[in-house]
């Protein structure tokens, strides 16, 4: 099997002042990421795996070649891939256009880990990669139970006040259509399907669920602060979260320090 990790990451942002570069519990936030393929890869000897990173930031390019003692290809990211509204499917796809030239490779699946995700296991690596695998499905991505629901406790304005935001009788959580939270962390693509151009629900999608308090939008720097709480009791609570930012001083020139 072969796999194309790719980690794509936009310079600037609006939410997070250059979020892409900030330190995370004494580590860059992307060698979360890099952690994780690197332990993947270790522990699936048999499986051929390459990483390419695609942006259009200097210092992100800068920091993988100076910090990192781990093999990542770097595509540097068109200006027509950087606008507000490109679709991040798009930009995947650029990465297997390029690889596949590159290594002259025909990969099975295209595994997506977001950058600003840096709390997923190499558990919810394999779940991802071994669903996909199994599955007839175009896109496998990650989600989380949802918190609220839409045909229970979540409401929208109209003209005429507040409503449920799909109408419906039901008294119960219980008793509503379970409903699950996209949570941005990983996604398993054919390369067929990011070939044809189409959007992730014009085919088949199928999900990975994770623990959900691993995952949070990091929108401001409160969500930042927040995350690195929650990141502190999970790497003390649990070894599956640990071990991911232990590696990380196996595979770059950071000084380790303690969460």
């Amino acid at each position: 099997m072969k796999i194309l990790f790719t980690i794509c990451g936009r310079s600037g942002s609006k939410g997070i002042k250059n979020k892409n570069l900030k330190d995370f519990l004494g580590y860059p936030l992307p060698f979360y990421t890099i952690s994780a393929i690197d332990l993947y890869k270790k522990r699936n000897p048999d499986v051929y795996c390459d990483t390419v990173l695609n942006t259009d930031s200097a210092d992100l390019i800068q920091m993988f070649k100076e910090r990192l003692n781990f093999e990542v290809d770097i595509i540097e990211r068109d200006p027509l891939l950087g606008l507000d509204n490109t679709p991040k499917v798009a930009v995947i796809l650029n990465c297997l256009d390029v690889m596949k030239q590159r290594k002259t490779i025909n990969y099975d699946m295209v595994i997506d880990l977001d950058i600003t995700s840096p709390l997923r296991t190499i558990v919810d690596i394999s779940n991802l990669i071994q669903k996909k695998m199994k599955s007839n499905a175009d896109v496998i991505f990650s989600v989380t139970d949802s918190r609220r629901n839409p045909y229970f406790n979540m409401v929208k304005k109209t003209g005429n006040g507040y409503k449920r935001v799909i109408d419906s009788v039901f008294n119960s959580r219980q008793e509503a259509p379970e409903i699950f939270d996209m949570n941005a962390s990983l996604y398993a693509y054919s390369p067929a399907f990011l070939e044809s151009g189409k959007g992730i629900f014009e085919g088949i999608c199928d999900v990975i669920t994770m623990l959900d308090t691993a995952v949070l939008d990091l929108d401001n720097e409160n969500d930042f602060e927040l995350m690195q709480v929650i990141a502190g009791y999970l790497f003390e609570k649990y070894p599956v979260f640990w071990e991911v930012r232990d590696n990380i001083i196996k595979f770059s020139n950071v000084i380790k320090t303690t969460p």
